[in-house]
This record gives C-alpha cells, structure tokens and sequence, in this order.
C-alpha cells in the first residue's frame, strides 16, 4: 500500500476532530488527497454499529461483546474506505484507531491486551498506522469540554477513574513505541496546538513524496 496511515488518538474533549479538518486542509493544499474518517464507523455498516456503542441502553453490554463490535465495525471500515484508499495513495486520517481499543477496552474495561492483539492480527493482518498523534491532555479538562457538547454519550458516562486509565494507556504505548507516536499537549490553545502541528508538516510531506 503506497498511501500514508495517520491516525488521531486521545480521550474525550481533546479536540481531535478539529484538528484532524486543520491537518488535512493543511496537507490537501499541498496537492494531496487526504481521506477523512473515524472510528467506530466509516461506512454506512460501521456507523450502525457505532450507534450500538455509543447509544446508552437499559441492557448492561458485556465487554467482550462491545470488543467484538469495535473489531466488526473495523474490519468493515478497513474493507470500505482505508484499505482502498492507501492502494490509491491517499493519505488517511482516521479519528482513532485500534490504539483506542487499547486504551478504553483494554486500560478502561481491563481487558488483556492479548485478547485485543488477537483480534487485531486477525482484522488487520500486518496493517498498522504509519504515525499516531495522541492529544493529549488532564481528564477534568477532557470531561469539562465533552460535557459542554451536550448529551453525554455511553463512554462519556464512566467514572473519572476509566478515563484516568484510558489516558494511562495512551501514553504508555506512545513511551514504547516513540518512533510511531508523537505525543500533543491538548491542553494548550487551539492556534499552539495548531502550530505544532505545522512543525510536523515536512515530515509527512516527505513521506507522501517517498
């Protein structure tokens, strides 16, 4: 696959969306087709499974249950738009990825990361992002701005404690494997967060021209 695989990481309230449109429309005026998409969802299939994990319900959903719906909704989304995509040689966005299974399946809900690594070889065969930015920032910050978008979604509604585990997560994977993350301080205002984001430009237009 000769596109590039960039994928957006980081808890509730830490701005990925936004800065996710900055960054393409950064990238797209150098002349490169950049694909925009996120997870749970992607394609008309996987955003009715998103529905599923992210609406609260009366039903408690087990967690080996919610882990099996986030791995079907991404091997539907990998199918129908990410691995066509990068066979093209576009540059995807993604707004989170299976680093986020990691962090709320694994760090939040406590299940082994064997179990999630599993069902990732098996989706994903050898296919991982090429760079993961994880937006960082404190949970109270995180859960003040979610709050401020109005209803709260299933995950929204955990204790502080999931979230303290869930950003856990996130930075150790970013500590083991620096040469794939690069770690944002979301906390900071939007235009500096912003202009990091700019200092990662020629990187990534190097490596869409490599």
């Amino acid at each position: 696959m000769s596109g590039l695989f960039i994928t957006l990481e980081g808890p509730e309230g830490a701005g990925k969306s936004t800065n996710r449109e900055y960054l393409a429309e950064r990238l797209r005026s150098h002349g490169i087709e950049v694909v925009l998409t996120r997870e749970p969802g992607g394609t008309p299939l996987a955003e009715r499974i998103r529905e599923l994990l992210l609406t609260p319900s009366d039903e408690t959903m087990g967690v080996d249950t919610e882990l099996l719906l986030v791995f079907a909704a991404r091997a539907q989304h990998l199918e129908g738009v990410i691995k066509p995509a990068l066979a093209r040689g576009a540059v995807v966005l993604c707004d989170r990825f299976t680093d986020a299974t990691y962090a709320y399946q694994g760090g939040g809900r406590g299940l082994p990361k064997e179990r999630i690594a599993l069902l990732e070889n098996f989706v994903q065969g050898d296919l991982r992002p090429d760079l993961t930015l994880v937006f960082d920032l404190p949970v109270e910050i995180g859960l003040t701005r979610a709050a401020a978008r109005g209803r709260l979604d299933r995950f929204e509604q955990e204790k502080r404690s999931f979230f303290e585990a869930v950003r856990q997560t996130y930075l150790q994977r970013a500590q083991a494997a620096a040469d794939r993350y690069k770690v944002i301080d979301a906390s900071l205002p939007l235009a500096e967060v912003q202009a990091n984001l700019d200092k990662l430009l020629p990187e990534l237009l190097e490596r869409c021209d490599g």
